[in-house]
Parts: C-alpha cells; sequence; structure tokens
C-alpha cells in the first residue's frame, strides 16, 4: 500500500498521542497520527498492520457486495409484512416456550412487531417482543434471538454474566450473531422500501 495514493489512503494529523488506523465506509484507509510524527514512522505503521487493513477490507468487500446482492431482492410489500407476522405468531411462541423450559424461566406476552432497529426486546415484566423479519433467517438465527431474550429474564442487561448465560444454552452463538450482523441490514432496507 502506498501512502502517497489518496485513494487508498489518507493521513490525518491532530492533536493525539496514538497511532490509528480507520476504514471508512467507502473503503478509504484513514491513519490518524499525532501532528509532529514522522511521516517513516507513519509508514512504518502502516506496514506492521497490512495485514489487519487487508483483512478488513476484504471483510467490507464481500459485505458490500453481499448488500448489493440483497438489494436486487424485491421490496417486502405490505402483504409481505402481515403474511411474516402471522407466521412468526405460529412459530415464535412454541420456540419461546421450548427454551423457557430447558432455561428454567417464565415470561410474560408475546409480541411480534416489523421493528427498524430491534430484532428482539424483553421488558422488565417480562413481555417479550419479536421482529417479523426473523422468520426470513436461518432457523438457527432466530433460535439464537429467543435464546437471547429469554437470558434477559436472568440478566436485564449486555454484561458478561450475560452472554456466559447465552453462552450456556448456545454456545456456538457468536456464529448467528454474526450473521445478524452481516445481513440483518439487507433485510431491514428491503422493509423501508415499501
Amino acid at each position: 500500500m502506498d501512502l502517497d495514493d489518496k485513494t487508498h489512503i489518507e493521513v490525518i494529523r491532530s492533536k493525539r498521542k496514538t497511532l490509528a488506523i480507520e476504514i471508512r465506509p467507502d473503503m478509504r484507509v484513514v491513519v490518524r497520527a499525532p501532528e509532529k510524527i514522522p511521516q517513516n514512522e507513519i509508514m512504518k505503521f502502516v506496514e506492521e498492520k497490512q495485514n489487519w487493513i487487508k483483512k478488513h477490507l476484504v471483510q467490507m468487500y464481500f459485505k458490500a457486495e453481499e448488500i448489493k446482492k440483497q438489494k436486487k431482492e424485491p421490496a417486502l410489500t405490505n402483504a409481505d409484512i402481515e403474511k411474516l407476522c402471522q407466521k412468526a405468531l405460529s412459530v415464535i411462541p412454541d420456540k419461546v416456550k421450548y427454551y423457557a423450559e430447558i432455561m428454567g424461566v417464565t415470561y410474560g406476552r408475546i409480541t411480534i412487531r416489523n421493528q427498524k432497529t430491534r430484532w428482539g426486546s424483553c421488558s422488565s415484566k417480562g413481555n417479550l417482543n419479536f421482529n417479523c423479519l426473523l422468520m426470513l433467517m436461518p432457523d438457527k438465527v432466530l433460535d439464537y434471538v429467543v435464546v437471547h431474550e429469554l437470558c434477559h429474564l436472568k440478566q436485564m442487561n449486555h454484561s458478561k454474566k450475560f452472554w456466559k448465560e447465552v453462552e450456556r444454552y448456545m454456545p456456538d452463538y457468536k456464529n448467528y450473531k454474526k450473521w445478524l450482523n452481516e445481513n440483518g441490514g439487507a433485510l431491514i432496507e428491503r422493509m423501508l422500501r415499501r
């Protein structure tokens, strides 16, 4: 990577004390540097971080390609959302009941919504909300969201204890959390296009 190639790497100097690398959504690599640090130190830092930079650029590229592919999927109509809600009402309560028995927790009301920012939520009263878009996801991802919300009945936070609870009932939860992070946005985008 060439520091002088502005299309690849941009150096921003400021009153900071350390060097840092940031990769922007448009795939520009930005090096944030202290004002007085010599250029050769910046270049050395970038050389040392080349593997990290390449890895993250590749990840961002594939994520952008996935979003492009999802954008080719048709927008979800109001009728589609209604069908997803009906399907969720017939699927999610059974999954909640199944996992709640395994986990030894009790819950309140279950509500299905077409939310723009959340896949699920758990109130302090033990009521559970789930996003109807979960019906468009792999079954194991849906299971993860159910387990996640039920774990909030034990830990109403996202502390280490909370994640230990999730891992206890779903040891490979990180795979499904990653799937949500990488693909969930495209599903919400399809809903927002209607």
